[in-house]
């Protein structure tokens, strides 16, 4: 008897969890990750001045986790996501009486376009992200390690906020009946 009614409750939890999956995938509901890009973005080429910077570096990544293959040369390319402006840096927002910083902002802004053959689909857009941090003199080389983890969550903001821009384009698209 008491197998039974487990068995029964486990039915029930399953059916729960069903539910709510297909619920959730009912809505257009998303895992990160799961999105899909445009088409025209299955080859795109990255233009940027820094190369290695933590923002291009983590928007190569999410490209790459959207099913894009990001090329190395620009006529390899069916599209182009050129990085016009890529800048981080901190600024002081508060400083204690004997005027020594107390709280700091780290900023990262981006502006990008967007061009597929010879349209551009996105004109120079920019995207600023900020998190302020408190600090403390006698804790320097942690809130040096501290400022450089907020920096590399700044770009992977950026970069999910830039691709989520272009997959906004792709629903857009879809959204509009071809004549």
């Amino acid at each position: 008897m008491l197998t039974r009614q487990i068995t029964v409750r486990l039915l029930l939890a399953r059916s729960a969890i069903l539910g709510l999956v297909f619920a959730a995938a009912g809505c257009g509901f998303h895992l990160q990750g799961a999105g899909s890009l445009p088409p025209a973005l299955a080859k795109t080429y990255l233009a940027g001045s820094a190369p290695h910077s933590e923002f291009l570096v983590s928007l190569r990544e999410a490209l790459r986790l959207r099913g894009s293959d990001v090329v190395t040369a620009r006529e390899q390319a069916e599209s182009v996501l050129n990085i016009v402006s890529d800048q981080t840096g901190q600024r002081v927002l508060s400083v204690t009486a004997g005027n020594i910083p107390r709280e700091y902002e780290v900023y990262y802004a981006v502006t990008f376009s967007l061009q597929v053959g010879e349209q551009t689909l996105i004109e120079n857009e920019s995207l600023v992200v900020t998190r302020s941090y408190t600090y403390d003199e006698t804790e320097v080389l942690a809130k040096a390690a501290e400022e450089q983890i907020l920096r590399r969550a700044l770009a992977e903001d950026l970069a999910r906020r830039v691709v989520r821009r272009v997959e906004a384009l792709g629903a857009t698209a879809a959204a509009v009946p071809q004549n």
